[in-house]
């Protein structure tokens, strides 16, 4: 059979308006007549290049360097596939032809049967289904000795006469549906096809020659078994899009899904399931998923493979097994049914109605029966042994507690264990439990509906930190299920890139690979020439996004009164921007869809998201100071709040011809509780009414208080001290309480003091740096004087600039400035190993620079003491006085549930003091106490962890291990009174080496 190079598997249909969720709840949609205005999703980009392939790739452009011609001027060798192989492989097979297509400019010809008329082919098949490929392996043509009994795993190998009438061929094979699936696809993405070349638009790379090399290449077997995706919190963003595009989430849709998943070698889904049902809404989708090998289930909550919407449509009776079992047996019952001869994950248990806790007088013994039960229905319904069917028990939230007070699990059921919907894993298993055959799952986040707040619009999810949990998952044997929820797919292309290629191999993959992940990302979606660029640009802006989730952010988050916090998060986005800006004007037009998707819509939405609120805290503060600008910043804030609106119209309606129209739809401004608000909110802006008369105000950056209730530099009469070692640059900001201009100067008449400006005239405020020509100045401590004038005033302000010239030279290390020394931990200038544990820099991990854990995150219990690893860090006192310590982990719950995770720290030659990071963290995170709403919404855990006496001089600090799994990211010694009062803590101290 010939299957034609123009067949099209979508027909999408599209209704005229998107009505709300909750309205749709409990009734299916019908889709209207087909729109032109859908036409742009049959779209596909292309673009010739000129890149060559990578090193490791299994391709070249060189004929030289050739064991098989793919693509040879232009042409595409022709694919054949046995018609006794697999439905799912034909249907894919006639992707992998499309993409030979564009790859190539030309259609090859797929040939669904054991006969050809082609010299050079592309043969495709599975081992023992195919009987081209069994053929093959019977003659000694090709060895797949390799592939008995494995998972997943293809070779692609080139051969010689494989067969009567072919001089050569390129051997595509699978062991199972799956890794023949595979290998086309992972040869489609060397090729140039990347798995995001429909849903982000990126264009198909077109190449004149493309040559297999003469070598056998495959990925070997992946290291965790089941590895997927959820889709969910789906209104109103991918709701409206599905609705407005294919009328219904059907099968068309879900085609498209199946796809991309399969590209990405992942296997596993849980379908949306907002007021949806992929079984019900269109019964033809999951015979379909079973056909191109997609593995269904159900979410956590919905057992036996029935959407909980259903329940709202045919159920009868209360969703209590105590009061209702017969009539919720005979509903499970139905979903085993339709789905009998179908792959799939059984997810067992029950929550309460509609993803709730269960009632309080909930006992484990109903649990248990609930299980029994729903098992006794499975092996009924299939009629094979219960351990034949995959099965898995989610301990999300309140069900983990059931599994610990003692609720027993069938061994051949996989435990789902969950993160805390943050990032942050909850618990995995001791390293000494025994084996389960049904091993162990995790569900991973990274979208969620739920407290202290829900974070659904954009990436916030540093790859960094993917790492770091799912390492620590998978070392603790943690290898059935790797699923993480997704949201609306869109925004979270590149975290879901990660995921899912991280969950192949996790044992391939080290922390030192993860800078160069971005680069090899961009390189895949926007070729070679600007793809360092554009990784630096994703690594920054996904760490910006991090530090806190834009629905988190409040006008007071960052700080407008010390180390310059606030605007200089607001002029990195700036840069950020401009930078994504720059690399687009070089991009292809081409490229130019796809790039404002992946890179420039998040950076230049959540710049202008955090501009705006800082412009809200300036309105407020600036109001307390009677500014004028405060009315400015009233009016700014508005504006940008307007702006979000212009982005999002532009990514809804210009941006692919308005094929992504309703997909950044999710509210995320104005959030005061987990609920969203029905429309995005601005903050809260002041007007004051000033005089008409310029009136001068300032405040002197690092000034002394003249307040003992707050730390405020305002129309302060000093500086605090400078010294030549930190060599500080402070600024005095003048600013005008009049609606006149006015006029000022600052004048010194000290030869030592350097000022930016002599003063001018100014609308509504103005900053002069103040600093100290060290070469001038005069020896040990003095004071000089700055004048701050109004031209309209007779009398000047006198500001004290005080410094200490006075300095040993022998200083190195840390130096502590106005009271503060600040480390980032992983600019030690010692690290003690032992035999069993080493340091592990993270790169990029954390709010500030990068951060460091231990290896291997098994490792045994530590003794702090000499022997023992600790990291040294070397530090400068100027001053003597009470010190505090105050340490910065990312955040980490108490995953082996016991007393909690340990570490320990010392100055000088003292004891070392053991912590306990979770001493004041036994609540669990499901009940949202205090200690985890404040981690998770500042991504941070801090702990002051000692109070010592220090004298002026060079003293050590020591951290040392005591469990794994710690991740450290900073530390900071604050002198008692010292103002450190910020968000993301002081910036890293001057260090001399």
């Amino acid at each position: 059979m010939k299957i034609p190079s123009d067949l099209k598997y979508i027909s999408p249909g599209c209704l005229s308006a998107l009505a709300l969720l909750l309205l749709l709840t409990s009734c299916k949609q019908e889709p209207s007549e087909t729109s032109t205005e859908t036409n742009n999703l049959a779209r596909v980009l292309t673009l010739h290049t000129e890149d060559s392939f990578p090193q490791n790739s299994m391709l070249t452009t060189q004929k030289a360097e050739s064991g098989f011609a793919i693509v040879e001027n232009s042409i595409a060798s022709d694919i054949l596939v046995s018609e006794s192989d697999h439905k799912g492989v034909q249907r894919i097979a006639g992707m992998f032809q499309k993409d030979l297509e564009h790859v190539s400019g030309k259609a090859p010809e797929l040939i669904v049967g054991e006969t050809h008329r082609s010299n050079n082919l592309i043969i495709v098949g599975t081992m023992g289904k195919s009987t081209l490929i069994d053929g093959l392996a019977q003659k000694g043509k090709i060895d797949v000795s390799e592939l008995e009994g494995k998972w997943e795993q293809f070779l692609i190998t080139p051969v010689k006469n494989p067969m009567e009438g072919v001089d050569n061929a390129l051997v595509i094979v699978g062991s199972d549906k799956r890794g023949t699936i595979f290998g086309m696809f992972d040869l489609s993405e060397q090729m140039g096809v990347s798995p995001w070349y429909w849903w982000a638009d990126v264009p198909i790379k077109v190449r004149e020659n493309i040559y297999a090399k003469p070598e056998t290449y495959t990925l070997g077997e992946p290291k965790v078994k089941y590895r997927g995706i959820f889709i969910n919190d789906e209104a109103p963003a991918l709701s409206g899009w599905v609705t407005e595009k294919y009328g219904d989430f059907n099968k068309q849709f879900y085609e498209k899904v199946f796809e991309l998943i399969l590209r990405m070698k992942g296997n596993y889904l849980w379908p949306a399931m907002w007021g949806r049902s992929l079984w019900d809404d269109d019964p033809t989708t999951a015979p379909l998923a079973d056909e191109m090998g997609v593995v269904l289930a159900t979410s956590h909550h919905e057992p036996l493979m029935r959407s909980h919407v259903e329940w709202d449509r045919y159920g009868e009776g209360p969703w209590d097994y105590d009061k209702n079992p017969n009539k919720l047996k005979d509903f499970w019952r139905e979903g085993m049914e339709r789905t009998k001869g179908q792959e799939k994950v059984v997810t067992l248990a029950m929550r309460g109605d509609g993803d709730e806790a269960m009632s309080e007088g909930t006992n484990i013994g109903l649990l248990e029966k609930i299980v029994k039960d729903q098992r006794e229905i499975i092996k009924e319904v299939t009629g094979k042994p219960i351990e034949d069917t995959p099965q898995v028990w989610a301990l999300y939230k309140e069900v983990q507690e059931y599994c610990d007070k003692g609720m027993r699990v069938p061994d051949d059921v996989t435990l789902l264990l969950c993160d805390d919907n943050w990032g942050q894993v909850r618990v995995l298993p001791a390293l000494d439990t025994e084996p389960r055959s049904g091993g162990y799952g995790m569900y991973y986040h990274f979208d969620f509906v739920g407290g202290p707040r829900s974070y659904k619009w954009l990436n916030t999810t540093q790859i960094e930190r993917v790492w770091e949990q799912m390492n620590l998952t998978y070392s603790y044997g943690v290898d059935e299920i790797w699923l993480v929820n997704v949201g609306d797919i869109k925004p979270m292309e590149f975290p879901i890139s990660f995921f899912l290629e991280y969950a192949w191999n996790p044992e391939d993959f080290p922390a030192e690979q993860l800078p160069a992940y971005y680069t090899t990302w961009a390189q895949e979606q926007f070729g070679n020439e600007h793809a360092q660029e554009i990784g630096d640009i994703i690594s920054l802006y996904t760490k910006y996004n991090s530090r806190r989730k834009p629905e988190l952010i409040e006008p007071t988050t960052y700080s407008l009164q010390n180390f310059n916090e606030a605007e200089k998060m607001v002029e990195d986005y700036k840069a950020l921007v401009g930078r994504a800006k720059n690399v687009k004007e070089q991009l292809p037009k081409e490229t130019h869809d796809a790039f404002y998707q992946l890179v420039q819509y998040p950076v230049e939405a959540c710049a202008n998201l955090n501009e705006m609120y800082v412009a809200a805290g300036k309105n407020g503060l600036y109001r307390f100071q009677n500014r004028t600008s405060t009315n400015y910043y009233a009016d700014k804030t508005k504006e940008l709040f307007f702006k979000d609106a212009e982005f999002t119209t532009y990514y809804h309606n210009s941006v692919s011809n308005g094929k992504w129209n309703h997909m950044m739809s999710q509210t995320h401004m104005g959030h005061t509780t987990w609920s969203d608000p029905a429309y995005n909110k601005m903050p809260a802006v002041s007007y004051i009414q000033s005089g008409n008369n310029a009136n001068l105000g300032y405040v002197v950056e690092q000034g002394v208080s003249r307040f003992q209730w707050m730390h405020s530099g305002l129309n302060s009469h000093s500086f605090s001290t400078f010294d030549p070692v930190n060599d500080q640059n402070y600024y005095v900001e003048v600013f005008n309480m009049g609606t006149e201009k006015l006029t000022y100067t600052i004048t010194t008449e000290n030869d030592w003091i350097q000022l930016s400006s002599g003063g001018g005239t100014i609308q509504y405020d103005e900053k002069i740096v103040v600093s100290i020509d060290w070469e001038k100045a005069p020896n040990g401590q003095d004071v000089g004087e700055i004048v701050i004038k109004a031209d309209n005033s007779e009398e000047g302000t006198t500001v004290s600039v005080p410094i200490r010239n006075d300095l040993s030279e022998d200083i190195k290390g840390f130096v502590e400035n106005q009271g503060i020394v600040s480390i980032d931990a992983v600019n030690y200038h010692n690290a003690i190993e032992s035999a069993e544990v080493s340091w592990q820099t993270i790169p990029n991990l954390g709010r500030t620079g990068s951060a460091i854990t231990t290896s291997p995150v098994t490792a045994s219990k530590q003794n702090p003491n000499n022997d023992g690893p600790y990291l040294e860090y070397e530090i400068y006192l100027l001053d003597s006085g009470t010190y505090n310590l105050t340490t910065y982990f990312s955040p980490t719950l108490n995953f082996q549930k016991d007393e909690g995770l340990i570490y320990a720290v010392s100055i000088d030659g003292d004891t070392p003091k053991m912590m306990n990071l979770h001493k004041d963290a036994s609540a669990p995170d499901w009940t949202y106490p205090t200690w985890w709403n404040e981690a998770v919404k500042n991504n941070i855990m801090t702990q002051t962890v000692l109070e010592k006496e220090l004298s002026a001089g060079a003293h050590t600090i020591k951290y040392w291990v005591v469990d794994p799994g710690l991740v450290l990211q900073k530390m900071v010694l604050q002198k008692e009174g010292a103002n450190t009062e910020s968000y993301l803590g002081p910036p890293q101290s001057k260090l001399i080496k």
